[in-house]
């Protein structure tokens, strides 16, 4: 037997090629040429160095990890301590905290309210859009705060004490009663499972103690984020449905009678704990008047959808981020992804419907800043229904087009593009199902005639530069002006509304290679269409250039 030691040849099978690093160190905001000059045409121009500045925030490799690190450690529920004692408690993962902090550090929850100027909520919008590619569980408590402001001033007592804590750019996680707290989030409970979006239907009681405060009996079907600090809750009285803020201690100390039965198991969104909850007599304060509390709550349902449009805009942004970068790093067949033609079409396809999400959700941002103007409140009465609808209902598929360009490793759970697949739909779903956004167009049409009339008056500032977006604003007059079988309708006319008004927004910006293609294959087109079915002759480099994140 030969005695001679034995050295293996060199194996190559662990050296990686053909793979690109993983994305970090990249700027959000520099790299995103679309947000840059919506948030300069829209009026928030005075904001690029803070844009800037958080762009890059964004893009570091350990912001990245926290929103990894918070949807695989999911909240924990614990419904009693170790003695017995009823806690209803949530734990979260260090990193959703951070996240919190980050957020709120930043005025994402407040800054509109503590620094309002024109362009106010489209800088808002703007950093927020960079932000929730980080992770998007979090902003929900995020957006929910931001929204209860308008509602919670109807109660001025209330809000002499809430709103300087709930608008401080401090973060403060503990399981404290809210008088000890110098910061506070908020919370929303308003569907059952009775009723879900007919919140009408709730069964849920309040009785009066004594001026504006009330005892609380029923339950909700989901309440977001159960470690807020306080919640906006809707319950029936003798004068019909009204609002109440119920905090989660009372003002004595002791907990309120707010029972979390379970969280929720669901497909995205893993991050921010979605809870069932039983009211055994809470506290709650009166916000409005009785029997006015869908009038008292409208406002932050109003802008928690606007909010929406931006977290499906983000996502999509990340995740047309994600292709074009995968492609630009990876050869097959002879050269790299994003010079074969086929990958081009639908990697620009995919930037294409970003577009128009960044200059519909900027442009309702501007209504927000300009709502003293009939004109902007009015655009805003249809948009925030209509670019929520669209945007977010666009959304699970493009997210699925940008995790296909990646491959297998695309639906793998420590790529980002798997996680913004199953986040996609929630926000459809959120606040408001695709037919609910439908319907409350055609309701805000019929009830209130001339937001339609301003709507038109906005397209009209176009008309006359392309054939096809003017045939399709008359087309689309025609639709609105038939009333028979309106309801069945109503997907349809929203679409075209959506369509037209981003087409019209495009068109007043500065990009012409945009505008051809958003007309050309969302307008001009006929027929349903996948991804990647662009027609010829559009600027596929452009396109790809504004899209790619380390173009600058």
């Amino acid at each position: 037997m030969n005695s001679k030691s034995y050295t293996p040849s060199y194996n190559p099978t662990y050296q990686v090629t053909n793979q690109p690093r993983p994305l970090s160190g990249h700027n959000l905001y520099i790299g995103d040429q679309a947000l840059q000059e919506a948030v300069h045409v829209n009026g928030a121009y005075w904001a690029k160095e803070e844009l800037e500045r958080y762009g890059e925030v964004c893009g570091r490799p350990e912001m990245i990890e926290r929103g990894y690190a918070a949807n695989e450690f999911k909240p924990i529920f614990e419904s009693h301590d170790r003695s017995g004692h009823r806690i209803d408690l949530v734990r979260y993962h260090p990193s959703y905290h951070q996240l919190m902090q980050l957020a709120l550090s930043e005025g994402l929850h407040s800054s509109p309210w503590t620094n309002p100027r024109p362009g106010a909520n489209v800088a808002r919008a703007a950093k927020n859009l960079l932000h929730s590619q980080l992770e998007a569980g979090h902003g929900c408590p995020i957006t929910m705060t931001f929204a209860s402001v308008p509602s919670i001033k109807l109660n001025p007592k209330i809000a002499n004490e809430w709103i300087p804590k709930i608008t401080n750019r401090t973060y403060d996680g503990s399981n404290r009663p809210y008088f000890e707290k110098s910061s506070l989030t908020i919370g929303m409970g308003m569907t059952e499972k009775q009723g879900g979006s007919d919140v009408r239907a709730n069964t849920t009681t309040a009785l009066p103690l004594e001026e504006n405060t009330y005892e609380l009996f029923g339950h909700k079907w989901f309440m977001s984020a159960p470690m807020c600090d306080a919640f906006l809750i809707l319950a029936q009285t003798p004068s019909g449905l009204s609002c109440f803020l119920v905090p989660r201690w009372r003002p004595d100390g002791s907990k309120n009678q707010l029972e979390i039965q379970r969280l929720k198991t669901k497909c995205g969104n893993v991050s921010n704990a979605s809870s069932e909850v039983e009211i055994r007599g809470a506290l709650g304060w009166l916000i409005g008047e009785e029997g006015r509390g869908i009038s008292a709550i409208i406002k932050m349902v109003a802008l928690t959808r606007f909010d929406c449009m931006v977290g499906s805009t983000a996502g999509q942004r990340q995740a047309v981020i994600q292709a074009i970068y995968n492609a630009s790093g990876r050869k097959a067949f002879g050269k790299k992804l994003i010079d074969q033609p086929l990958m081009q079409n639908v990697l620009a396809d995919l930037q294409l419907e970003v577009e128009g999400s960044i200059a519909l959700s900027m442009r309702m941002a501007r209504a927000m800043d300009q709502e003293d103007s009939e004109h902007e409140r009015m655009l805003l009465r249809l948009g925030a229904a209509v670019g929520k609808y669209w945007i977010c209902k666009r959304s699970p598929h493009h997210a699925y087009e940008a995790m296909e360009c990646l491959g297998g490793n695309g639906a793998i759970e420590n790529f980002i593009t798997a996680r913004l697949y199953r986040d996609a739909p929630i926000n459809a779903i959120w606040e408001g199902s695709g037919n609910i956004q439908a319907l409350d167009v055609l309701r805000a049409i019929t009830k209130t005639p001339t937001v339609i009339s301003h709507w038109f008056d906005e397209l009209g500032i176009s008309r006359g530069i392309n054939t096809l977006f003017d045939t399709a604003v008359d087309k689309l007059r025609n639709e609105l002006s038939d009333l028979n079988q309106f309801e069945y309708r109503a997907r349809h006319i929203v679409d075209q509304m959506a369509l037209t008004m981003q087409a019209h927004l495009l068109l007043q910006g500065s990009s012409s290679c945009v505008t051809d293609a958003f007309i050309k294959s969302r307008i001009g087109a006929s027929g349903l269409q996948n991804t990647g079915c662009l027609p010829t002759g559009i600027d596929i480099k452009t396109l790809l250039d504004r899209g790619n994140p380390l173009v600058t």
